[in-house]
């Protein structure tokens, strides 16, 4: 994107995919930033997620899935979570394991780095780290976009006890159901 195109997108607030991007945006997914990665491709921060570049073809990564965004150094470091299981003895809560961080070397960022921090800090709604046998786990609400309501996300730490987890886990989700419905 040349320079007159990248100051009218950003104050114009839109930009435009990069030529040749292999994704799909959905109907109701618009562009926010776009930043060329050295070595090939684009990351493009859009309304639902974050598209990586994986080998001539790119994948969104929701905002409720990133873990973990820093930026230092040239290069944005992105921890993405899998949803393992949905516990449904837990009520919505959801098992998350995060995969390994990766680097994106970025030689011009843009807007990407502070999109990507407002995205991902802005779908948090509520966290709490708890203690438990073998290790501990952090609860946490997360907005997903392009849906109504939060998720309870539950990320374990390596070793805890699974059943103390889920159990945990069902009564946070209980709780906070209470309160969705009843108030405080």
């Amino acid at each position: 994107m040349g320079p007159l195109r990248r100051l009218l997108a950003r104050l114009s607030g839109t930009w435009q995919l990069p030529e040749g991007f292999p994704g799909a945006l959905a109907e109701d997914e618009n562009v926010l930033a776009v930043a060329e990665v050295r070595g090939g491709g684009h990351l493009v921060a859009t309304t639902l997620g974050l598209w990586l570049p994986e080998g001539g073809t790119v994948r969104r990564v929701g905002w409720h899935l990133v873990s973990k965004a820093t930026w230092g150094g040239g290069a944005l470091a992105v921890v993405e979570a899998d949803e393992v299981e949905e516990l449904g003895e837990a009520g919505d809560a959801v098992l998350l394991a995060d995969r390994p961080a990766r680097r994106f070397a970025l030689p011009d960022p843009g807007r990407v780095p502070e999109v990507v921090h407002a995205r991902v800090t802005g779908s948090i709604r509520s966290r709490h780290r708890q203690e438990l046998p073998g290790g501990g786990a952090w609860f946490v609400q997360r907005r997903v976009p392009g849906r109504d309501g939060v998720v309870l996300q539950v990320r374990p730490d390596p070793g805890a006890d699974r059943v103390v987890v889920v159990s945990t886990a069902a009564e946070v989700a209980e709780r906070l159901r209470q309160l969705r419905e009843f108030g405080p």
